[in-house]
């Protein structure tokens, strides 16, 4: 598996973009906002002080629509930095290779940042839950082999492995205690950041950063029944230090657009 390597530098920093649930026409509603005015907006705002990279993870449309794709694909059509994405339970993964062909767009699954290792996951399995089966924890587990003892190691994946009390429970990663035993076995791996949630949190848990990203469409609360509030679109900005120095090696902030 190629990764794509950046040119060295003191720290990175990136945006995490997630759960946007964009439609076939721009104008088109959901949960009381319109999701690609919303990430519009957000991408405005970025532009003005670009990331080294972008992350979307996942539910990158509500309608499983190929126009929904090229939609986004049009917004970051002028971007100069990396953009890498990963699927979620609403996407097609195909339609979403399709739209994202061309730059700014990038395929690897696997990002090197100074001693930094980044492993997007696909959690995208037949049911709205989480899949993470045999083959791609095998698949996962190879590339850790694959990486420098000083290396450190965080994941992104769209869908969340631990409980969060809510309704979202119910399309949690099945697969999450394999999971978390690859988690839990290797030191190197640091945290993992995820979608799904619509839900900003970041809590620490056997060892592990669990942090969650806020989506650009809207948020759900944490209730037994479904519920959404509408507000202005969320993404998080991740800095990395190239050293890997725990004491200071990454940091993460909340933001909206």
């Amino acid at each position: 598996m190629m990764a794509f390597v950046f040119a060295q530098q003191e720290a990175y920093r990136l945006v995490q973009i997630s759960d946007c649930h964009v439609l076939a026409e721009a104008d088109d509603w959901f949960c009381g906002v319109q999701p690609y005015r919303q990430l519009e907006l957000l991408l405005s705002q970025l532009q003005h002080n670009p990331p080294d990279a972008v992350i979307l993870t996942g539910d990158l449309t509500q309608d499983h629509s190929l126009s929904s794709y090229q939609l986004i694909a049009a917004l970051f059509s002028k971007w100069s930095c990396p953009v890498f994405y990963l699927p979620g339970n609403h996407d097609d993964i195909e339609l979403m290779q399709q739209a994202f062909a061309a730059p700014p767009f990038c395929t690897e699954t696997e990002l090197s940042l100074g001693n930094w290792r980044l492993c997007l996951l696909n959690s995208k399995g037949p049911t709205p839950a989480g899949y993470f089966d045999t083959t791609r924890q095998q698949q996962l587990q190879q590339q850790l082999v694959s990486y420098p003892p000083d290396s450190a190691v965080w994941l992104f994946c769209h869908h969340h492995i631990s409980p969060m009390g809510s309704f979202i429970d119910e399309h949690i990663q099945l697969d999450a205690a394999a999971l978390w035993q690859i988690l839990t076995s290797d030191p190197r791996i640091k945290g993992l950041a995820h979608g799904h949630c619509h839900y900003a949190y970041a809590t620490l848990q056997q060892g592990i950063q669990l942090v969650g990203c806020p989506a650009s469409s809207v948020q759900f609360l944490l209730t037994p029944d479904y519920q959404s509030v509408a507000g202005r679109p969320g993404y998080l900005e991740w800095v990395f230090n190239a050293s890997a120095d725990m004491n200071t090696a990454v940091h993460w902030q909340f933001l909206e657009g």
